[in-house]
């Protein structure tokens, strides 16, 4: 059993890559009714704010990361606007309803908006709520000792579920650049003292099909969220286990069973060979 001291929490500050805006989008000017209009293509689509939304919380969303991202995604590859003939729905964008946008200091961290979407070939709407915060990461620490495997979660107090909820160390990505899993690793060990090492973490979602974009979505119908999951595996002495808190672990450990069953894993460094745990 882990024992001794609250768990950890940590905090992921940087992003795992700057999203680029295609070229064919570009914003106009705002209007007096608090709107403005986006070229996306060839399509002009108007995009509005509700009367909470400011015009410049407005034009911040739609420079935002996460809305950028959006529309990157609805023009690639199996994306929404996308031509069926090129894996894509053959739908249309008509409009956006900005309804929300929260800023963490002086960029967005989370937005909330509308799409009307329409599928071209049957005129259906599509179901257009979307809550926008952006990519996320979660590291699953496996340590071992003295024969025991332990798995190092983090205790949150999730004010959306009204619950105290164990989970993998995790965080957003903001908007900037940066070595993402060289800063992930500093953050685990100022607040573990676990030593990683950037060479060390394995991403576990690499191993996932490429045509899912080798992310995970956890709430598709409603946000926009995507995650990369990080594995580490690291020998350690009986002191750092008992100065982490006690958890059990739940049984969701799908892609690492999965990897481990098919032999992808590279073996940890200066370890025996784990395969057999």
């Amino acid at each position: 059993m882990l024992t001794s001291r609250p768990p950890p929490r940590l905090r992921f500050r940087e992003a795992q890559r700057r999203c680029k805006l295609p070229s064919t989008f570009h914003t106009m000017a705002c209007s007096t009714d608090n709107s403005l209009k986006i070229n996306i293509g060839d399509s002009v689509v108007d995009v509005s704010g509700s009367p909470q939304v400011t015009q410049l919380d407005l034009r911040r969303a739609v420079e935002s990361t996460p809305f950028k991202q959006w529309i990157a995604n609805l023009k690639g590859p199996r994306g929404i606007l996308t031509p069926a003939t090129g894996g894509g729905a053959s739908c249309s964008l008509r409009k956006v309803a900005i309804q929300s946008v929260d800023m963490f200091g002086q960029r967005v961290g989370f937005l909330k908006f509308k799409a009307d979407i329409i599928d071209e070939a049957t005129g259906r709407h599509l179901p257009g709520i979307v809550f926008a915060r952006g990519g996320a990461v979660g590291i699953f620490i496996l340590l071992e000792c003295n024969g025991e495997t332990y798995a190092v979660l983090t205790e949150q107090a999730r004010v959306p579920v009204g619950r105290v909820l164990l989970e993998l160390p995790a965080g957003m990505l903001d908007d900037d650049a940066g070595d993402f899993v060289g800063t992930a690793a500093r953050e685990v060990e100022e607040e573990t003292g676990i030593h990683i090492k950037s060479a060390d973490l394995v991403n576990l979602t690499n191993f996932l099909d490429k045509s899912t974009g080798q992310q995970m979505f956890p709430s598709p119908g409603g946000c926009d969220e995507e995650i990369s999951l990080m594995l580490y595996r690291s020998h350690v002495k009986q002191e750092v286990i008992d100065s982490l808190q006690d958890a059990k672990v739940l049984a969701a450990i799908t892609l690492y069973e999965m990897a481990k069953r098919e032999g992808l894993l590279p073996a940890p460094p200066n370890a025996p060979d784990l395969s057999n745990l």
